[in-house]
């Protein structure tokens, strides 16, 4: 069975809700009918409600088991419209006014802005741009998560990363005693031999240019937590990566990730860490005879963290390019779970991120 399969056997096994403030979005849409089909999670459709019930029938998807709420407060559909086609016994009205009495969204709507101002109010918020930030279905979605009315969050087929994190950071914020949000790869890859069975974590690829030695002692801490939770890996060994191996070389970039390592430690003495080391010395386990003597790490890593996300961005797409492994990107750092896709993304994209939020959201 593949990492993916695991990852969605374990969705099945304590489904969650995900919200997804895309809910119109073609693409999302079918995600959704897949979820409720192969019982992974409960997704929840963020958005106008009769442009969701119109794309839906469109692209022939039961809404039965999928939740539609609209921060307009129209849920479904106008309710003299439900009203009048329930007086007609029409199935549409049935499916329609369960949709009604299953969440009141203009009830929702008041509930989240009040708790938005509450939460917003020393940086300004005023009760009035609570209110306008709520009808955003993307603040609408975060409030959700926030409020404990989703277990978590998935969006990028339309909107940007950073139109999705600048809220998530606002509202449900990092972990204790995590600075940053970051991100893993997962890349399932097709030499068993290396990392755990062929499972390996990159972190960071996607989110902080530049790290800091602290920042990178927190993306360490974070992808090890991403491999126990995502990947079944129960005991991580993160190799902190540079061009150097144990003092090779000198250079400020190569103390940064010897000063990460010794914060790393400090943070979680229990974590297997150690570093700096060379990608081939993390993996290669007579490599790591020679140039990492006594490591408990160097030649059996499953956890890789790059300085910085040139190395990691780049590292990551030969790994999948060449090295033909299976790839899968989740967000980390956050005390509740929001994921991003690529607006190029594809159903099954869609449906794979949010079987990893429904499982990050387990852990949570």
């Amino acid at each position: 069975m593949s990492m993916i399969e695991r990852v969605k056997e374990k969705a099945r096994s304590d489904r969650k809700s995900i919200a997804f403030p895309e809910g119109s979005e073609e693409r999302t849409i079918l995600a959704a009918g897949e979820l409720v089909r192969e019982g992974i999670a409960d997704p929840i459709l963020i958005g106008n409600a009769d442009e969701i019930r119109a794309e839906a029938e469109r692209l022939g998807v039961g809404l039965a088991g999928i939740r539609i709420e609209d921060p307009s407060g129209n849920e479904a559909g106008s309710p003299d419209k439900v009203q009048a086609d329930a007086l007609q016994g029409s199935p549409e009205a049935v499916s329609a006014g369960s949709l009604m009495e299953r969440s009141d969204s203009s009830t929702k709507a008041k509930k989240y802005a009040d708790l938005l101002y509450e939460l917003r109010k020393s940086k300004g918020m005023t009760p009035e741009a609570a209110r306008e930030q709520v009808a955003d279905p993307m603040y609408y979605g975060i409030m959700m998560v926030k409020a404990g009315d989703a277990d978590g969050l998935v969006s990028g087929a339309v909107h940007t990363t950073g139109d999705m994190l600048r809220p998530a950071l606002q509202i449900i914020k990092t972990k204790p005693g995590m600075k940053i949000v970051s991100s893993s790869f997962l890349m399932d890859c097709p030499d068993k031999n290396i990392g755990a069975d062929g499972l390996l974590v990159y972190a960071d690829c996607v989110v902080v240019p530049c790290p800091n030695a602290e920042e990178l002692a927190c993306i360490a801490i974070a992808a090890a937590d991403t491999a126990r939770t995502l990947c079944g890996i129960e005991e991580p060994r993160v190799a902190m990566l540079s061009f150097s191996t144990k003092g090779s070389a000198k250079h400020e970039m190569v103390s940064k990730v010897q000063r990460a390592v010794e914060i790393a430690h400090e943070m979680a003495p229990d974590l297997l860490l150690d570093g700096e080391m060379q990608f081939d010395a993390a993996l290669v386990p007579e490599i790591a005879a020679s140039k990492a003597k006594g490591s408990s790490v160097a030649g059996r890593a499953n956890v890789l963290i790059f300085p910085d996300l040139q190395a990691g961005n780049i590292g990551y797409k030969i790994t999948q390019r060449i090295g033909k492994a299976d790839c899968f990107a989740v967000l980390q750092g956050l005390q509740r779970p929001c994921n991003d896709l690529s607006r190029g993304c594809t159903v099954e994209d869609i449906v794979n991120t949010a079987a990893m939020t429904a499982v990050q959201a387990q852990g949570m």
